[in-house]
């Protein structure tokens, strides 16, 4: 199959790129650079470098190439900031991907992939989360994500576009191959930046909040390895061939910030400095994943399920790519696992300057 993956040069989406690879599957990537990065797109992958917000360049794009489904993963993801500049996420959020579904609508493409969220579902009343919960976004990154959702729906009720909308927790860990892991800058997620706390490539780590009903009274999460996260996208692809689905996806077990820090300092075998902050906005206490819909589906199962085989693969993607993408020693071409040959030609790659939306 032949697909495109926007955001492809990001954490996820670079993970689902090599997933599909890996079947056998022939992908092209957009991504503006913005967050993602060049060399988490395997060499011979053509790569766009343009903005979704180029409705001219993006029409070019899905002239150019006949693909069976768009996976969508391009998106501002940051919660905190979402509520600092709640206009910008909405904006670009939800307008960037209408542009693109109504063109995937007008060039006949059939099947689509969102790269939704738990952030849906706001603080929910019962643990864990089904698909059947209230949706009540806690901040405008979720509404962003919540209304892309909605124009899915009548993409698929009008013009029979089916798609899946993957609500995902925290996604965490790197390709147990090492040909890609989680480079983010800034980097904001918890397991990464105790790891360099470990390492000492920062200084004292920062809990957020102390008083959360929970049991170490703070945030507990789901985590999902990227890896198992990515197959998710590959299980959802076989099943939107004949109608639209909406899966939650995760371990379906929760771990708290404490518990986090207990990990990273039996796998590195180093202490984590850390110290209480204030409560973030916009973050519940516990997000822990119903999958039982896309298990019971799809049989998709999580590989690497248990925190600290999350961490270790994050531990040793650190280890040998210190500076992350932009380490010496990293290259796709080094890569041992067979790829298929693609049939789109590997054109250069077509440079359009990044101009973000003002906030």
């Amino acid at each position: 199959m032949h697909y495109l993956v926007t955001g492809g040069a990001g954490f996820v989406g670079s993970h689902v790129v090599l997933a599909l690879r890996d079947a056998g599957h022939c992908v092209v990537v957009f991504d503006n650079l913005s967050t993602g990065h060049r060399a988490a797109v395997p060499h011979d992958v053509p790569l766009i470098v343009g903005d979704l917000s180029d409705q001219v360049l993006l029409a070019s794009v899905l002239e150019k190439y006949s693909f069976d489904a768009v996976l969508h993963f391009a998106a501002l993801s940051l919660v905190g900031d979402s509520m600092r500049v709640p206009f910008t996420y909405l904006r670009q959020n939800y307008l960037n991907s209408l542009n693109l579904i109504e063109l995937c609508v007008q060039h006949g493409i059939r099947r689509f992939v969102f790269s939704s969220t738990a952030a849906l579902f706001g603080t929910p009343e019962q643990q864990p989360i089904m698909e059947s919960a209230t949706i009540n976004p806690g901040s405008p990154y979720g509404e962003s994500k919540f209304l892309i959702e909605r124009v899915l729906h009548w993409a698929d009720r009008i013009h029979g576009m089916r798609s899946a909308c993957l609500r995902y927790f925290n996604a965490a860990g790197s390709d147990p191959a090492g040909r890609a892991g989680e480079d983010h800058r800034p980097e904001t997620h918890l397991i990464p930046l105790a790891i360099d706390t470990a390492l000492g490539r920062r200084g004292q780590l920062a809990i957020f909040g102390s008083d959360y009903p929970t049991v170490d009274g703070t945030c507990v999460r789901d985590y999902i390895h990227v890896t198992d996260l990515a197959n998710a996208h590959l299980a959802a692809l076989e099943q939107i061939e004949t109608c639209s689905v909406t899966y939650n996806v995760g371990n379906t077990t929760g771990f708290s910030n404490l518990d986090v820090i207990r990990s990273v300092e039996r796998v590195t075998g180093q202490h984590v400095d850390w110290r209480w902050d204030a409560r973030r906005a916009g973050d519940p206490a516990v997000l822990i994943a119903g999958s039982e819909r896309l298990r019971r589906e799809t049989g998709w199962v999580p590989r690497i399920a248990s925190l600290d085989d999350i961490v270790e693969s994050a531990y040793r993607w650190r280890l040998t790519h210190p500076d992350g993408y932009d380490s010496p020693v990293y290259s796709q071409e080094d890569c041992e696992t067979p790829v298929p040959v693609s049939p789109f030609p590997v054109l250069p790659v077509i440079e359009i300057p990044y101009r973000p939306a003002p906030p």
